[in-house]
């Protein structure tokens, strides 16, 4: 595994019409790349994670596993927007020698994909064998697919969808209000709006899970007045995100995951995944209540290429990292 910095010194134009000055990304690659060039593994990652995959989808990428840098030549790349080094609210301005914070301009899934482009370019990779991702990730592998059809072979998509849902919309901005409420949130410092994003990131638990799952894990087993096991567990999932990410960036993300929908400025979204003909398969989690299986089925039903794929899980959303195994045995069965 290698941690690489890329720096791109040309001014980026956004989708909002906004200035980027220049570019940085962070990623990491596993594996050598073989001699034709034809073992490359692109992973593109969710909301809150970061490109080493092998860490958060150990279940998937690894010695062994489905993806193996023994095999394999895999990248994933931190998107833009984030907190863990590519350009984001953290970074510094070229125009003021300071931190953007909330003066960091809007992104969008495209932009992320721009910034994936740029990088692809700079590696000198003109064919990827395989593109996969998960949620939000998802987002970005269909963007990508349709802005550069011609670059890859195969398509992995897991928990995701075509656009972003109304449902999805609602929690974003439920998540946002929360945020927004924390009075230190426009306060000039990395810290800022810590007690908002907690409380963001206990609404989006609700969304990552499901009644079912919180019931069996959660449950107190003794009548109790406070204090209860659901209740902690919310309090330490809020409290371990905001030591590893960032209101700023948790605020900016949810609004790119609003705009997501690949029909923007296409045709309809029927006609869109229509015109994707790469080897595709479509992976849903039985339980899902953030993307559920419905919205797998109503892409396998339009991308022609494509294989439906439904894992049996309990564990909500958050079966696609969990559930790498069946994950892994689905793709090998129907894709590799």
């Amino acid at each position: 595994m290698n941690r690489h910095f890329f720096t791109y010194r040309q001014p980026i134009r956004l989708e909002s019409g906004q200035l980027l000055p220049s570019l940085d990304v962070v990623y990491h690659t596993y594996g050598q790349l073989n001699a034709d060039k034809s073992n490359i593994v692109w992973f593109c990652h969710a909301l809150t994670a970061n490109s080493d995959v092998a860490d958060w989808w150990d279940s998937l990428v690894g010695e062994g596993k489905t993806y193996d840098p023994a095999k394999h030549f895999i990248i994933c790349a931190n998107i833009i927007g984030s907190c863990y080094g590519s350009s984001g609210p953290l970074s510094v301005s070229t125009e003021t020698d300071k931190p953007y914070f909330s003066a960091f301009p809007q992104v969008t899934i495209r932009d992320m994909v721009q910034a994936h482009i740029i990088l692809r370019k700079h590696l000198q990779i003109e064919k990827i064998q395989t593109v996969i991702g998960g949620s939000m990730g998802g987002y970005q592998v269909l963007e990508w697919v349709l802005m550069e059809p011609q670059v890859f072979e195969k398509m992995v998509l897991v928990a995701t969808s075509p656009q972003e849902s109304a449902w999805g919309i609602a929690i974003h901005t439920a998540q946002r209000l929360a945020i927004e409420a924390d009075p230190t949130w426009k306060d000039l410092d990395a810290n800022a709006g810590a007690a908002g994003l907690k409380a963001a990131r206990a609404i989006g638990m609700l969304t990552y899970r499901n009644y079912s799952a919180f019931v069996k894990t959660q449950t107190d087993n003794e009548h109790k007045l406070d204090n209860f096991k659901a209740s902690s567990y919310i309090h330490y999932q809020g409290e371990k995100l905001v030591k590893r990410f960032n209101a700023f960036s948790y605020w900016i993300l949810g609004k790119a995951m609003d705009s997501h929908n690949i029909a923007r400025n296409r045709g309809t979204v029927e006609e869109v995944l229509k015109s994707i003909k790469i080897k595709t398969i479509i992976i849903g989690i039985s339980s899902d209540q953030l993307c559920p299986v419905n919205e797998q089925k109503f892409m396998a039903q339009h991308i022609p290429n494509s294989t439906f794929v439904e894992i049996d899980s309990p564990y909500g959303h958050d079966g696609f990292l969990i559930e790498g195994e069946l994950i892994g045995a689905a793709i090998k069965m129907y894709l590799e």
